[in-house]
Protein backbone atom coordinates (compact mmCIF):
# COMPACT_ATOMS: atom_id res chain seq x y z
CA UNK A 1 0.00 0.00 0.00
CA UNK A 2 1.29 3.44 -0.91
CA UNK A 3 1.01 6.17 1.71
CA UNK A 4 -1.56 8.93 1.22
CA UNK A 5 0.30 12.23 1.29
CA UNK A 6 -0.01 15.93 0.62
CA UNK A 7 2.60 17.30 -1.82
CA UNK A 8 3.89 20.82 -1.21
CA UNK A 9 6.13 22.47 -3.81
CA UNK A 10 8.12 25.60 -2.98
CA UNK A 11 8.09 24.25 0.56
CA UNK A 12 10.86 26.50 1.82
CA UNK A 13 9.07 29.74 0.91
CA UNK A 14 7.00 32.10 3.04
CA UNK A 15 3.70 30.28 2.54
CA UNK A 16 5.39 26.88 2.73
CA UNK A 17 6.73 27.57 6.22
CA UNK A 18 3.30 28.38 7.58
CA UNK A 19 1.48 25.63 5.70
CA UNK A 20 3.86 22.83 6.66
CA UNK A 21 3.81 23.90 10.30
CA UNK A 22 0.01 24.00 10.38
CA UNK A 23 -0.45 20.69 8.53
CA UNK A 24 2.32 19.06 10.53
CA UNK A 25 0.45 19.74 13.73
CA UNK A 26 -2.41 17.54 12.46
CA UNK A 27 -1.42 13.98 13.35
CA UNK A 28 -2.97 12.29 10.31
CA UNK A 29 -1.44 14.60 7.66
CA UNK A 30 1.55 13.11 5.85
CA UNK A 31 3.64 15.65 3.92
CA UNK A 32 6.08 15.28 1.04
CA UNK A 33 7.89 18.60 0.61
CA UNK A 34 9.74 19.69 -2.54
CA UNK A 35 12.07 22.67 -2.99
CA UNK A 36 15.22 23.65 -4.87
CA UNK A 37 16.93 24.65 -1.63
CA UNK A 38 17.48 22.57 1.52
CA UNK A 39 14.43 22.64 3.76
CA UNK A 40 14.51 24.74 6.91
CA UNK A 41 15.55 22.33 9.68
CA UNK A 42 12.58 23.44 11.79
CA UNK A 43 10.21 22.07 9.13
CA UNK A 44 11.83 18.65 8.71
CA UNK A 45 10.08 17.00 11.68
CA UNK A 46 6.71 17.75 10.10
CA UNK A 47 7.53 16.04 6.81
CA UNK A 48 7.47 12.36 5.91
CA UNK A 49 10.00 13.19 3.22
CA UNK A 50 11.81 16.20 1.82
CA UNK A 51 12.98 16.12 -1.80
CA UNK A 52 15.52 18.69 -2.92
CA UNK A 53 14.70 19.03 -6.58
CA UNK A 54 13.28 21.04 -9.45
CA UNK A 55 9.65 21.19 -10.59
CA UNK A 56 11.05 21.26 -14.15
CA UNK A 57 12.45 17.73 -13.60
CA UNK A 58 9.74 15.56 -15.14
CA UNK A 59 11.49 12.31 -14.15
CA UNK A 60 11.50 13.36 -10.51
CA UNK A 61 7.80 14.19 -10.63
CA UNK A 62 7.09 10.91 -12.42
CA UNK A 63 8.65 8.94 -9.56
CA UNK A 64 6.16 10.51 -7.17
CA UNK A 65 3.32 8.77 -9.03
CA UNK A 66 4.86 5.39 -8.32
CA UNK A 67 5.83 6.09 -4.73
CA UNK A 68 2.88 7.99 -3.24
CA UNK A 69 -0.88 8.30 -3.33
CA UNK A 70 -1.05 12.09 -3.45
CA UNK A 71 -4.47 13.42 -2.42
CA UNK A 72 -3.69 17.16 -2.57
CA UNK A 73 -1.03 19.25 -4.31
CA UNK A 74 -0.26 22.68 -2.86
CA UNK A 75 1.74 24.22 -5.69
CA UNK A 76 3.58 27.12 -4.05
CA UNK A 77 6.79 27.24 -6.09
CA UNK A 78 7.27 30.44 -8.12
CA UNK A 79 9.57 33.34 -8.92
CA UNK A 80 7.99 36.49 -7.46
CA UNK A 81 7.20 39.79 -9.15
CA UNK A 82 10.38 41.84 -8.78
CA UNK A 83 12.75 38.99 -9.63
CA UNK A 84 10.52 38.03 -12.56
CA UNK A 85 11.02 41.47 -14.13
CA UNK A 86 14.79 41.06 -14.01
CA UNK A 87 14.65 37.62 -15.62
CA UNK A 88 11.30 37.11 -17.38
CA UNK A 89 12.42 34.02 -19.30
CA UNK A 90 13.42 32.20 -16.12
CA UNK A 91 10.18 33.36 -14.50
CA UNK A 92 8.16 31.89 -17.35
CA UNK A 93 10.02 28.59 -17.12
CA UNK A 94 9.39 28.20 -13.38
CA UNK A 95 5.99 29.86 -13.08
CA UNK A 96 4.38 28.45 -16.22
CA UNK A 97 6.29 25.38 -17.42
CA UNK A 98 6.74 24.21 -13.84
CA UNK A 99 3.03 24.66 -13.21
CA UNK A 100 2.13 22.69 -16.35
CA UNK A 101 4.36 19.87 -15.10
CA UNK A 102 2.49 19.84 -11.79
CA UNK A 103 -0.91 20.04 -13.50
CA UNK A 104 -0.01 17.06 -15.69
CA UNK A 105 1.19 15.22 -12.58
CA UNK A 106 -2.16 15.94 -10.96
CA UNK A 107 -4.07 14.64 -13.98
CA UNK A 108 -2.01 11.44 -14.11
CA UNK A 109 -2.49 10.89 -10.39
CA UNK A 110 -6.23 11.48 -10.72
CA UNK A 111 -6.44 8.92 -13.53
CA UNK A 112 -4.23 6.41 -11.71
CA UNK A 113 -6.07 6.74 -8.40
CA UNK A 114 -9.56 6.90 -9.87
CA UNK A 115 -10.44 10.13 -8.09
CA UNK A 116 -9.67 13.80 -8.59
CA UNK A 117 -6.56 15.11 -6.87
CA UNK A 118 -7.07 18.54 -5.33
CA UNK A 119 -4.73 21.12 -6.85
CA UNK A 120 -4.48 24.23 -4.67
CA UNK A 121 -2.86 27.15 -6.45
CA UNK A 122 -1.96 30.51 -4.84
CA UNK A 123 -2.28 33.36 -7.31
CA UNK A 124 -1.87 37.08 -6.67
CA UNK A 125 -3.31 40.57 -7.02
CA UNK A 126 -0.55 40.89 -9.64
CA UNK A 127 -3.06 39.21 -11.99
CA UNK A 128 -4.87 42.56 -12.13
CA UNK A 129 -3.78 45.57 -14.15
CA UNK A 130 -5.50 48.93 -13.72
CA UNK A 131 -4.63 51.63 -16.28
CA UNK A 132 -4.32 54.65 -13.95
CA UNK A 133 -4.87 55.94 -10.41
CA UNK A 134 -8.21 57.53 -11.29
CA UNK A 135 -9.59 54.15 -12.38
CA UNK A 136 -8.07 52.49 -9.31
CA UNK A 137 -9.86 54.94 -7.02
CA UNK A 138 -13.16 54.70 -8.87
CA UNK A 139 -13.22 50.89 -9.00
CA UNK A 140 -12.79 50.30 -5.25
CA UNK A 141 -13.16 46.61 -4.40
CA UNK A 142 -12.52 44.61 -7.56
CA UNK A 143 -14.13 41.28 -8.37
CA UNK A 144 -12.17 38.35 -9.76
CA UNK A 145 -13.08 38.89 -13.43
CA UNK A 146 -12.45 42.65 -13.59
CA UNK A 147 -9.29 44.28 -14.98
CA UNK A 148 -7.36 41.07 -15.56
CA UNK A 149 -4.78 42.89 -17.69
CA UNK A 150 -1.48 42.52 -15.77
CA UNK A 151 1.61 44.55 -16.69
CA UNK A 152 4.23 42.27 -15.08
CA UNK A 153 5.63 38.90 -16.16
CA UNK A 154 4.66 37.49 -12.75
CA UNK A 155 1.09 38.73 -13.15
CA UNK A 156 0.88 37.33 -16.69
CA UNK A 157 2.25 33.99 -15.46
CA UNK A 158 -0.25 33.81 -12.61
CA UNK A 159 -3.25 34.73 -14.75
CA UNK A 160 -2.28 32.24 -17.45
CA UNK A 161 -1.81 29.46 -14.89
CA UNK A 162 -5.25 30.23 -13.47
CA UNK A 163 -6.65 29.58 -16.96
CA UNK A 164 -4.50 26.48 -17.36
CA UNK A 165 -5.91 25.16 -14.10
CA UNK A 166 -9.45 25.71 -15.35
CA UNK A 167 -8.58 23.97 -18.60
CA UNK A 168 -7.02 20.93 -16.94
CA UNK A 169 -9.97 20.70 -14.52
CA UNK A 170 -12.79 21.06 -17.06
CA UNK A 171 -11.60 20.65 -20.65
CA UNK A 172 -8.37 18.61 -20.73
CA UNK A 173 -8.07 16.72 -24.05
CA UNK A 174 -11.74 17.44 -24.73
CA UNK A 175 -11.62 16.08 -28.29
CA UNK A 176 -9.78 12.85 -27.47
CA UNK A 177 -11.65 9.58 -27.93
CA UNK A 178 -9.99 8.20 -24.80
CA UNK A 179 -10.62 11.30 -22.72
CA UNK A 180 -10.02 10.49 -19.05
CA UNK A 181 -12.87 10.43 -16.54
CA UNK A 182 -10.99 11.89 -13.59
CA UNK A 183 -9.11 15.14 -13.95
CA UNK A 184 -7.82 17.48 -11.25
CA UNK A 185 -9.93 19.42 -8.77
CA UNK A 186 -8.33 22.84 -9.35
CA UNK A 187 -8.87 25.57 -6.73
CA UNK A 188 -7.14 28.95 -6.76
CA UNK A 189 -6.77 31.85 -4.33
CA UNK A 190 -5.68 35.34 -5.37
CA UNK A 191 -3.72 36.64 -2.41
CA UNK A 192 -2.98 40.26 -1.54
CA UNK A 193 0.44 41.23 -0.20
CA UNK A 194 1.43 38.72 2.50
CA UNK A 195 3.27 39.66 5.68
CA UNK A 196 5.02 36.95 7.70
CA UNK A 197 6.82 37.10 11.03
CA UNK A 198 8.65 33.84 10.36
CA UNK A 199 10.44 34.46 7.06
CA UNK A 200 12.36 37.26 5.39
CA UNK A 201 10.71 38.97 2.37
CA UNK A 202 11.94 37.39 -0.86
CA UNK A 203 11.38 39.77 -3.75
CA UNK A 204 7.71 40.55 -4.03
CA UNK A 205 6.77 44.04 -5.19
CA UNK A 206 4.35 44.25 -2.23
CA UNK A 207 7.22 43.52 0.16
CA UNK A 208 7.71 47.17 1.11
CA UNK A 209 5.40 46.46 4.07
CA UNK A 210 7.29 43.53 5.59
CA UNK A 211 10.67 44.99 4.55
CA UNK A 212 9.89 48.14 6.51
CA UNK A 213 9.11 46.15 9.64
CA UNK A 214 12.01 43.69 9.41
CA UNK A 215 14.50 46.51 8.76
CA UNK A 216 13.26 48.48 11.77
CA UNK A 217 13.51 45.41 14.00
CA UNK A 218 17.15 44.95 12.97
CA UNK A 219 17.99 48.63 13.43
CA UNK A 220 18.71 49.05 9.73
CA UNK A 221 17.63 52.11 7.69
CA UNK A 222 14.99 51.50 5.05
CA UNK A 223 13.97 53.43 1.94
CA UNK A 224 10.40 52.64 0.97
CA UNK A 225 10.15 52.43 -2.83
CA UNK A 226 6.52 53.63 -3.11
CA UNK A 227 4.71 56.88 -2.28
CA UNK A 228 3.20 57.35 1.20
CA UNK A 229 -0.33 57.40 -0.30
CA UNK A 230 0.10 54.06 -2.11
CA UNK A 231 -2.64 51.62 -1.17
CA UNK A 232 -3.01 47.89 -1.78
CA UNK A 233 -4.46 45.10 0.34
CA UNK A 234 -2.42 42.95 2.72
CA UNK A 235 -2.90 39.87 4.85
CA UNK A 236 -1.10 38.29 7.81
CA UNK A 237 0.41 34.90 6.97
CA UNK A 238 -1.74 32.89 9.44
CA UNK A 239 -4.82 34.10 7.55
CA UNK A 240 -3.25 33.05 4.25
CA UNK A 241 -2.72 29.54 5.60
CA UNK A 242 -6.26 29.51 6.98
CA UNK A 243 -7.64 30.47 3.56
CA UNK A 244 -5.72 27.72 1.76
CA UNK A 245 -6.94 25.06 4.18
CA UNK A 246 -10.53 26.30 4.15
CA UNK A 247 -10.60 26.18 0.36
CA UNK A 248 -8.95 22.76 0.30
CA UNK A 249 -11.52 21.42 2.78
CA UNK A 250 -14.61 22.92 1.09
CA UNK A 251 -17.03 20.48 -0.61
CA UNK A 252 -16.68 20.74 -4.38
CA UNK A 253 -20.43 21.26 -4.64
CA UNK A 254 -20.20 24.51 -2.66
CA UNK A 255 -17.75 26.17 -5.07
CA UNK A 256 -19.33 28.47 -7.64
CA UNK A 257 -16.00 29.42 -9.26
CA UNK A 258 -12.42 28.16 -9.38
CA UNK A 259 -10.58 31.43 -8.62
CA UNK A 260 -11.28 33.37 -5.43
CA UNK A 261 -10.12 36.67 -3.99
CA UNK A 262 -9.28 36.83 -0.30
CA UNK A 263 -8.27 39.95 1.58
CA UNK A 264 -7.93 41.38 5.05
CA UNK A 265 -6.88 45.04 5.36
CA UNK A 266 -5.95 47.78 2.91
CA UNK A 267 -3.49 50.33 4.36
CA UNK A 268 -1.49 53.07 2.71
CA UNK A 269 2.28 52.89 2.90
CA UNK A 270 2.04 55.81 5.35
CA UNK A 271 -0.27 53.75 7.57
CA UNK A 272 2.37 51.03 7.66
CA UNK A 273 5.06 53.60 8.38
CA UNK A 274 3.09 54.96 11.35
CA UNK A 275 2.63 51.49 12.85
CA UNK A 276 6.30 50.61 12.48
CA UNK A 277 7.43 53.95 13.91
CA UNK A 278 5.15 53.48 16.91
CA UNK A 279 6.75 50.09 17.63
CA UNK A 280 10.28 51.28 16.77
CA UNK A 281 10.48 55.06 17.40
CA UNK A 282 14.15 55.19 16.40
CA UNK A 283 13.61 53.43 13.07
CA UNK A 284 15.14 55.24 10.10
CA UNK A 285 12.52 55.05 7.35
CA UNK A 286 12.18 57.35 4.37
CA UNK A 287 10.25 57.31 1.11
CA UNK A 288 12.41 57.10 -2.00
CA UNK A 289 10.11 56.27 -4.89
CA UNK A 290 11.27 53.84 -7.54
CA UNK A 291 9.15 54.93 -10.54
CA UNK A 292 9.13 51.50 -12.18
CA UNK A 293 8.10 49.60 -9.06
CA UNK A 294 5.63 52.35 -8.17
CA UNK A 295 3.95 51.93 -11.55
CA UNK A 296 3.53 48.22 -10.90
CA UNK A 297 1.93 48.74 -7.47
CA UNK A 298 -0.31 51.48 -8.87
CA UNK A 299 -1.67 48.95 -11.38
CA UNK A 300 -2.88 46.68 -8.56
CA UNK A 301 -6.24 47.28 -6.89
CA UNK A 302 -6.50 49.20 -3.63
CA UNK A 303 -8.79 46.41 -2.43
CA UNK A 304 -10.50 43.30 -3.77
CA UNK A 305 -13.99 41.88 -3.40
CA UNK A 306 -13.80 38.56 -1.55
CA UNK A 307 -17.56 38.07 -1.12
CA UNK A 308 -17.52 34.85 -3.19
CA UNK A 309 -15.01 33.22 -0.82
CA UNK A 310 -17.07 34.36 2.17
CA UNK A 311 -20.28 33.00 0.69
CA UNK A 312 -18.96 29.73 -0.78
CA UNK A 313 -16.56 28.45 1.85
CA UNK A 314 -16.87 30.63 4.93
CA UNK A 315 -13.79 32.79 4.47
CA UNK A 316 -13.25 35.45 7.10
CA UNK A 317 -9.87 36.83 8.25
CA UNK A 318 -8.86 36.54 11.89
CA UNK A 319 -6.47 39.49 11.65
CA UNK A 320 -7.42 43.07 10.90
CA UNK A 321 -4.55 45.55 10.60
CA UNK A 322 -4.33 46.34 14.32
CA UNK A 323 -4.33 42.71 15.41
CA UNK A 324 -2.00 41.63 12.59
CA UNK A 325 0.70 44.00 13.79
CA UNK A 326 0.11 44.22 17.53
CA UNK A 327 -0.70 40.58 18.26
CA UNK A 328 1.23 38.72 15.57
CA UNK A 329 3.88 40.57 13.60
CA UNK A 330 5.55 42.95 16.05
CA UNK A 331 5.84 40.55 19.03
CA UNK A 332 7.10 37.69 16.85
CA UNK A 333 9.60 39.82 14.94
CA UNK A 334 10.90 41.44 18.13
CA UNK A 335 11.43 37.96 19.55
CA UNK A 336 13.09 36.76 16.36
CA UNK A 337 15.77 39.45 16.33
CA UNK A 338 16.30 39.62 20.09
CA UNK A 339 17.27 35.93 19.96
CA UNK A 340 19.80 36.67 17.22
CA UNK A 341 21.34 39.46 19.32
CA UNK A 342 21.55 37.31 22.45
Amino acid sequence: MRNEVVLITGANGEIGHGLITRLGEVANTHIVALDLKPLDKHLLPYCDRFIQGDILDKMLLGRLIAEYEITTIFHLASILSTKSEYNPVAAHEINVEGSINLLRLGVELSQWQGRSVKFIYPSSIAAYGLPDLKTKEEEGKIKEWRWCTPITMYGCNKLYCEHLGKYYANHYRQLAKDRIKNSIDFRCIRFPGLISADTIPTGGTSDYGPEMLHSAAQGEPYSCFVRPDTRISFMAMPDAIKALLLLEDAPRSSLTQLVYNVTSFSPTAKNLYDIVKKAYPDAEINFKVDPSRQAIVDSWPADTDDSAARDDWGWEPDYDMERAFNDYLIPAIKSRYSKKDA
